[in-house]
């Protein structure tokens, strides 16, 4: 079996010990993807700034493992704070509007109090 990992270059992936994506046997995994812009290393303040960064993360990733977010079937929102859940749909259905994937949402703390949103997604990979 031949593993790929991705790394978006964010701090955390070395100092935790993780990869931001791992493809294998066909699918990739995406985890660990918070708002934070990994260029500049700034988070926004807003939860829906944060959930676009999250996506943009999650595709590029999906991009350089040979896939899309139109390839996900699988994905968990994890919030610290449900009162913030309803402002990030209109960015998520947009995201997911092909793929439409099997969904969970969650209420954790996070790592750090800045971080209002996290996403991990499961992708196929096209045949």
């Amino acid at each position: 079996m031949t593993v790929k990992h991705i790394t978006t270059g964010s701090p955390f992936e070395a100092q935790i010990g993780y990869s931001r994506a791992v493809v294998a046997d066909g699918w990739v995994h995406v985890a660990g993807t918070t708002g934070y812009d990994y260029a500049t290393m700034k988070m926004p303040d807003d939860i829906v700034d944060q959930c676009r960064n999250a996506l943009a993360t999650i595709g590029r990733a999906l991009v350089e493992a040979g896939s899309s977010l139109d390839d996900v079937v699988r994905v968990t929102y994890i919030l610290p704070d449900r009162a913030e859940w309803e402002s990030c749909w209109p960015v998520l259905a947009e995201a997911f509007r092909n793929a439409r994937p099997a969904a969970t949402m969650f209420i954790a703390g996070l790592q750090n109090p800045e971080m209002k949103i996290e996403i991990e997604a499961t992708a196929r990979l096209p045949r």
